[in-house]
Order: C-alpha cells, then sequence, then structure tokens
C-alpha cells in the first residue's frame, strides 16, 4: 500500500468534509484496500469465497452491505489456527514492528499487529482526537491509563500523544493513587488521561494524599475513555469539578485502532475524526441492516480499516451501541456525532425492558454526595433477561450515615423507576466495599449466575 504524507497540524481538512467530499474519498480509498485484501490477505479472500462476493467487485460504500461482517470470533479462531498473528494478518510479518493485545476475557488476548504505515495512522487517527478534546502541542500529559499488558491505552496513547508534540509522562494506573497525585503535584502538566471511574477516584484520594484538592493540581483538560462514563452528563460533571479542568470523551479500540471518536469544545457527542482513514457503519444489531445516520438513531457500530497492512478488518461488528446525537456541529466538523451507551452484549432486558448498565449509573451518581456513584447491578440471572427486579448494590457516599441508607435506597428505586422504567431492589454498602477503582475497568455487572 502507498506512503502518504501526514498531517502536522492535527486538524485534518478530512474532518469538515461535505457528505460528498467523504462520499467520494472513501469511495476511492475503499478500492485500493479491498485490492490489498484479495492481493495480501488470505482470510478475507477465503471469507469473500464463501460469500460468493468477489472483493473487486465492491466499488463503492454503498455495496459494501453485501459483504458478511467479520465478528470478534472469527479473529479468535484466526489467531488461535495460525498462530501468533492470525490467518487475517496481511503484511509480511518482517515488516511488523508493533503487536498489541486486547484483555481477553476466556484464555489468551487478541493480538494486532502494526506495521510502520499502521503505527503512523493510529498516531495521527489518536492526534485528531485529543486536539478535538482540548489538547495542544507543548502541553504535558499525567499518563493514568493501564501502561502494561500491550494494553491500547498504554503505548500507543503515549505514542499519538508524542506524535502531536506532547509530552506525555508515563506513569501508569498500575503505579496507584499515591504515585500518580506526587507527580501530577511535582510536575504539574496540564493534561490528564484515564478512565472516568479512576479519575474521580484520584481525585477524591487528593486531599489524604496531598493536602490539597484535586482542583488545585493545575489540570486544564482531561480526556477520558476506555469505559462508559466519560459522555454520562452526571460523571461528567462529578470529573470537572472535581479537577477544576475540562473533560472531553473519546472512543477507540484495540482492533481497528487506539483512538477515533472524539469530543470537542461543544460536548455534544463525539465526532468521527478520521472519515478518510476508516469507515462507519450504524447497523440494527438485531438484524444487520444498515440505518441512517440521523439524531436519534441507535445501533452498533461497524467499521472498515480504510488504510491498514498488517491486520485489516473489513466490516468489523465492535458490539459498540452509541446514539446519534447530530450531524453538524457549530465546531466545523462534519458528520454523525455520537454518545456510546454501551455494547450490546452488555444490555439487560428487565421485564421487557432494554437496559444499559451506563443508563443506571448516570442516575446514581446524579444522587452525589449521598452516593460515591459506585455500583454494581447483581445478574444472579442466566443470560441477560430477568423478570425480576434489577438488584442494585451502591455505595454511600462518604459523609452519610448509615441511618440514612433506607432512604437513599427508596431515592434510587424512585429515579430508576421514573427515568428507566424499571424495578430495582437496592442495597446500600458500605464506602469502599465495591473495591477500589485502578487500571482495571471497572465492570457494572457483577454475574453470579
Amino acid at each position: 500500500m502507498p506512503q502518504q504524507a501526514h498531517s502536522t497540524a492535527h486538524w485534518s481538512e478530512a474532518e469538515s468534509w461535505t457528505p460528498e467530499q467523504v462520499r467520494a474519498e472513501q469511495n476511492s480509498r475503499l478500492q485500493v484496500q479491498l485490492g490489498y485484501l484479495a492481493r495480501s490477505s488470505t482470510f478475507y479472500r477465503r471469507k469473500a469465497a464463501e460469500a460468493g462476493v468477489a472483493l473487486e467487485s465492491i466499488d463503492a460504500v454503498a455495496d459494501l452491505a453485501l459483504f458478511p461482517f467479520t465478528e470478534k470470533q472469527e479473529l479468535r479462531d484466526s489467531l488461535n489456527s495460525h498462530p501468533p498473528l492470525g490467518e487475517h494478518l496481511a503484511a509480511d510479518p518482517a515488516d511488523v514492528i508493533q503487536v498489541q493485545a486486547s484483555s481477553g476475557t476466556t484464555g489468551s488476548p487478541s493480538y494486532v499487529a502494526l506495521t510502520r504505515d499502521d503505527q503512523q495512522v493510529w498516531n495521527e487517527m489518536g492526534a485528531r482526537t485529543f486536539y478535538a478534546g482540548g489538547v495542544r502541542p507543548g502541553d504535558r500529559a499525567l499518563h493514568a491509563f493501564g501502561m502494561s499488558k500491550g494494553f491500547v491505552g498504554g503505548l500507543p496513547l503515549a505514542q499519538a500523544l508524542q506524535y502531536m508534540g506532547v509530552c506525555d509522562i508515563p506513569i501508569g494506573a498500575e503505579a496507584g493513587a499515591e504515585r500518580l497525585l506526587r507527580v501530577q503535584a511535582d510536575q504539574r502538566p496540564s493534561v490528564l488521561v484515564g478512565t472516568p471511574n479512576f479519575l474521580v477516584y484520584l481525585a477524591e484520594q487528593a486531599p489524604g494524599v496531598l493536602g490539597v484538592e484535586a482542583k488545585d493540581l493545575g489540570v486544564r483538560v482531561i480526556s477520558t475513555g476506555g469505559e462508559p462514563g466519560g459522555g454520562i452528563p452526571a460523571v461528567r460533571r462529578r470529573i470537572e469539578s472535581l479537577w477544576g479542568a475540562t473533560s472531553r470523551e473519546m472512543l477507540g479500540g484495540t482492533d481497528l485502532a487506539c483512538l477515533y471518536w472524539g469530543e470537542c469544545e461543544q460536548a455534544e457527542g463525539m465526532h468521527l475524526l478520521s472519515p478518510d482513514l476508516m469507515l462507519a457503519e450504524l447497523i440494527d444489531p438485531e438484524t444487520g441492516e444498515v440505518l441512517p445516520a440521523e439524531p436519534g438513531v441507535a445501533g452498533e457500530l461497524v467499521y472498515t480499516a480504510l488504510r491498514r497492512q498488517a491486520s485489516p478488518v473489513l466490516r468489523f461488528r465492535t458490539r459498540d451501541q452509541v446514539v446519534v446525537t447530530g450531524t453538524s456541529c457549530r465546531c466545523g466538523r462534519t458528520g454523525m456525532l455520537i454518545r456510546c451507551v454501551g455494547r450490546t452484549d452488555d444490555m439487560l432486558i428487565v421485564r421487557g425492558i432494554n437496559l444499559f448498565p451506563s443508563a443506571v449509573q448516570d442516575l446514581v451518581t446524579s444522587l452525589a454526595p449521598r452516593t460515591t456513584g459506585a455500583l454494581r447491578i447483581v445478574a444472579d440471572f442466566p443470560g441477560h433477561s430477568t423478570q425480576q427486579p434489577l438488584k442494585l448494590r451502591v455505595e454511600r457516599g462518604h459523609d452519610m450515615s448509615v441511618d440514612a441508607d433506607v432512604d437513599l435506597a427508596a431515592a434510587i428505586t424512585g429515579l430508576v423507576s421514573s427515568a428507566l422504567n424499571v424495578k430495582t431492589a437496592v442495597e446500600v454498602v458500605d464506602t469502599g466495599a465495591l473495591g477500589s477503582v485502578g487500571a482495571a475497568k471497572v465492570q457494572l455487572v457483577e454475574r453470579s449466575a
């Protein structure tokens, strides 16, 4: 595949293209990418043959619906059958310079290979995301995502920040709250990156560790992602209040790239910031039908890489469930804006009502300081559906009395019933009972069946 120059301004002209310009560029790049897959990918040649759809027959984005989805399990099977990097490796192994790993829910993690060009594309996509959120060349950033295990929140984020001229301080969530806070106090970086729940926890520890509030530590911009929460209004307000900084959400994934959705200063949803480098479809998760990107439409995101060499994906199902919040923005960027509400495989059905855990988190967090915002949904039923009230464990606030637990439980029950039409059985637990927040993503659903 041809090497191309990268933007150094971190606001690409592609971010403000008209729909016609986007489609023309994507059609052109798609044909190049499909030609590459036809020559170099045994995995996609096989999928095409099984589907009876020649890769070369897809001339435009509109034709993609003819091709089957790529499922996560297919990539896992590919890795297992053709180690170490799978049958879907489409580049010469000698050209692979980096391997990233996703968290493996069972057994081994998934591995994603990068060539030098792939790495630079990831850097460009990440730089656009950080820039949209208010990070600027010359800033310094405290890295509070996990830096270990090959996760994309570690080295790839650091590479993207350095690529755009930001000094990354790679302490990592594994170092713990005390180390991170002391580095923040010593170095005074203006940017903080991490998962939303961990950044709330970090701020809450500042008075005890440093004797000062987090808002006095010099943070200007917060970029958060890795789990639902950054776009939840109550969680965002809490982060911004604790740190005295603006907080913007971002979204990515191991299989396509580290970062590719990000909020601008308007904070009305996340922009797809690299339409020249990737293609996003919105589908009905039940039928697979492609949905229009119109305000209020909810669906699952499906991605196609438009410039990928080592581990390309074509119509990859993410299981990320999103809602379109708009199709234009005052910042000048174009295309759909989204909020990620969870994963389709995390959705619960309570007496016929579809429920995402993030919606419950939003309501519980809105009751702070009566709660810490920490909760677990206790799924003591098989599968994703129950006819019983949903069991919740919620931490009481730091300065709240046990005597107020009954009233707090009643308030949560009423709020969830009113907002989501779901009955709950609430257990209020001690502050910290749900465990300290660290490098790992917070799992809101706790399975006991």
